[in-house]
């Protein structure tokens, strides 16, 4: 057995690798060990770790790029050892792998703390950018450099900044930071310092940033509110651009700060004077003035009346005659229109306008240039199932009713006689100005027909009975008239007699005169005659006059009785 005083080979090999450290525990090589500068020369500096040999490390490795590396003969720095010896017997050392190991050792503490760290944006790639993080390069995604996307990221770079670390994978030497998340905390931080400084009412000065469709935000000092375009002016406002500008100074009020998602709402038209104040006594009920057209909706159109007040038009309340249409049909943007104010509700902030009613009512004026029993001239502009639809002036319609076509023909054969387009005459038989109706007829100017409006029928009442002389015979009954200028009506067919053989129209002629009772009147007031109820009715009484249900006498019998008594 060897002595210690002369130690075998094998002792030999033990020394060395309790001084170096043994293959079980991963050798000398991949760790990072303190070594004295002994010497330097030209670019490198003399490197010893106790190694059989010493190590050369360049000196840029010692200081970034252009800077003095700040070493002398006898300092003590950290390196890693690469291998014990390469091919020319010398260790190989490394002073960025001792500082990337380290530099992992300090971020995989502080990452798991939470904390933030410090390094230099040094290089582009694809995707984002290279961060050194004091020997550990860090990847810098383009979407976290800045809250907002920066163009020119020249003026970051070299500079050292704080950074957020996102993840780490030593294992595969990955490492992703984040500047941004450091700028929103920061801002997040001088957010909440500025709201509890500000105050809902407050007057305050900002400068607009950026300009949406729907508004405004405005940098009150670090802080961003949103200016809405309902909040710029009482007037309307089709788009924020109408108002201000990026880059304007402008002067707002706080109207809302919520703490809790730090948003505040500001408001510019708070600081004028309010138009709506007083507008019942401004603009009373009838009143009829001039307004801009401001907006067009299905449901009608907005008008202006002063900067900030507008008045809503109804559909219903924009024409006399033209019903069913589009308000853009009728008026347009910008047109000056004269209105008349129909209601005012001055907490909801609405006014009802009518355009129709600031212009003269064409069913009153129809009605004073055209009385009733008129006759009128129009166009046929519709047929339906139960009458004619005629144009007259002023652009109102007047109906002609079936029954009132034609006489001794019936509604449907009369209705067939015309056409959509044809010109045609007729008589006013009555105007509803309230309901916009006009009745018409056109019967009514056919020879033998009685005056609309006048007394033709006066005298005559209802179960009279009259003598009437036959003016014309038709297939649906008699036209005839009462004494020689009374008023003029019809029997039908099936009043021309009780029994069928009597309800024959050629049994009579032209100027025959016969007895008829009276039924009633049409709507233009004209009587309605009928042969048969007559005869009715001279049964009845000679029923009660003559005989009774138990004398066995025939009506034949009762009826003679009857034309004895009246001999």
């Amino acid at each position: 057995m060897a002595t210690s005083a002369n130690p075998s080979r094998d002792d030999f090999a033990a020394m060395l690798d309790e001084t170096l450290g043994n293959e079980a525990d991963g050798g000398f090589e991949g760790r990072v060990v303190m070594g004295t500068v002994t010497g330097i020369e030209n670019d490198k500096a003399i490197i010893d770790v106790g190694l059989k040999s010493e190590g050369r490390i360049r000196l840029s490795e010692f200081a970034p790029q252009g800077q003095p590396h700040g070493l002398s003969v006898g300092d003590e720095v950290e390196v890693y050892v690469d291998r014990v010896e390469n091919a020319d017997g010398e260790a190989m050392l490394s002073r960025d792998r001792a500082r990337r190991e380290a530099a992992w050792d300090r971020l995989e503490s502080e990452f798991g703390e939470g904390k933030r760290v410090e390094g230099q944006i040094f290089g582009r790639v694809k995707g984002g950018f290279t961060v050194d993080l004091d020997g550990a390069v860090a990847f810098l995604p383009g979407s976290q450099v800045d809250i907002r996307p920066v163009r020119d990221i020249a003026p970051l770079m070299g500079i050292p900044q704080p950074f957020q670390v996102l993840k780490m994978d030593r294992r595969r030497g990955n490492i992703v930071v984040s500047r941004r998340a450091v700028l929103e905390e920061t801002r997040a931080e001088q957010r909440q310092e500025l709201i509890e400084k500000l105050a809902e009412g407050q007057v305050i000065d900002g400068v607009v940033k950026n300009i949406t469709d729907y508004g405004a935000f405005v940098d009150l000092g670090g802080i961003d509110g949103l200016l809405h375009v309902t909040d710029m002016s009482y007037k309307r406002v089709n788009h924020p651009n109408e108002i201000v500008n990026i880059g304007d100074t402008v002067t707002v009020q706080i109207i809302r700060i919520n703490a809790e998602t730090q948003r505040i709402s500001l408001g510019m038209k708070q600081l004028e004077s309010d138009p709506w104040d007083g507008v019942a006594a401004k603009y009373p009920v009838g009143m009829k003035m001039s307004g801009t057209v401001t907006n067009i909706t299905e449901y009608g159109a907005f008008v202006e009346l002063e900067p900030g007040i507008e008045g809503l038009v109804h559909v219903s309340e924009m024409s006399w005659t033209k019903k069913n249409v589009h308000p853009g049909k009728i008026v347009s943007t910008s047109q000056e229109v004269e209105v008349m104010v129909l209601e005012v509700d001055s907490e909801k902030r609405r006014i009802s306008l009518g355009l129709k009613q600031a212009q003269s009512n064409p069913w009153d004026d129809f009605a004073e240039k055209h009385p009733i029993g008129s006759t009128v001239t129009g166009e046929v502009k519709n047929a339906t199932e139960f009458g004619l639809f005629i144009g007259l002036d002023g652009d109102v319609d007047g109906m002609v009713h079936m029954s009132d076509i034609a006489w001794g023909i019936s509604g449907e054969d009369a209705l067939a006689l015309h056409r959509k387009g044809e010109e045609v005459e007729a008589v006013v038989l009555d105007i509803d100005v309230e309901k916009e109706r006009i009745s018409l007829g056109m019967k009514q100017l056919e020879k033998g027909a009685p005056a609309v409006g006048g007394g033709a029928t006066d005298g005559l009442r209802r179960g009279e009975v009259v003598t009437v002389t036959v003016l014309e015979v038709r297939d649906g009954g008699l036209e005839v008239q009462v004494g020689e200028d009374g008023a003029t009506g019809f029997v039908k067919r099936s009043d021309l007699g009780r029994d069928r053989d009597e309800q024959r129209p050629d049994r009579f002629q032209t100027g025959q005169k016969v007895d008829a009772m009276v039924t009633g009147f049409d709507r233009t007031k004209k009587p309605n005659f009928s042969i048969k109820a007559r005869q009715l009715a001279e049964e009845k009484e000679a029923v009660a006059q003559y005989g009774s249900s138990d004398s066995g006498a025939s009506l034949g019998d009762i009826l003679g009785e009857a034309l004895k008594g009246k001999n």
